[in-house]
């Protein structure tokens, strides 16, 4: 399953309080991981000015038009989070798409 997080080494102004996007995706990794750790996990930071895939591209171009705010968590090309992303929602998601507890 891969987990993408989404954002850049300036924060957005209306998230000065939280953790960077980077920091997002470590705090994620770790307590996802806990979660499940009998599922093959793959985490990916993607810096929206330095996008490497098509998939990549597409969703750093709708950030950077304001579609979306970072860090944004997308799992396997859907959006899950955005902005300030809570544990029982990404777990919920995850739950739901590969039928897992």
């Amino acid at each position: 399953m891969k987990i993408t997080v989404y954002g850049a080494e300036q924060k957005c102004a209306s998230c000065i309080h939280l953790p960077s996007a980077i920091e997002t995706k470590e705090w994620l990794e770790a307590a996802v991981s806990r979660k499940f750790p009998d599922y093959p996990l793959e985490f990916i930071y993607c810096d929206i000015e330095q996008p490497q895939t098509e998939e990549e591209k597409d969703f750093s171009a709708r950030i950077l038009e304001e579609e979306y705010f970072y860090p944004l968590v997308v799992l396997e090309g859907e959006v899950i989070a955005e902005g300030d992303p809570r544990l029982p929602v990404i777990y919920k998601h995850i739950e739901q798409k590969h039928q897992i507890s």
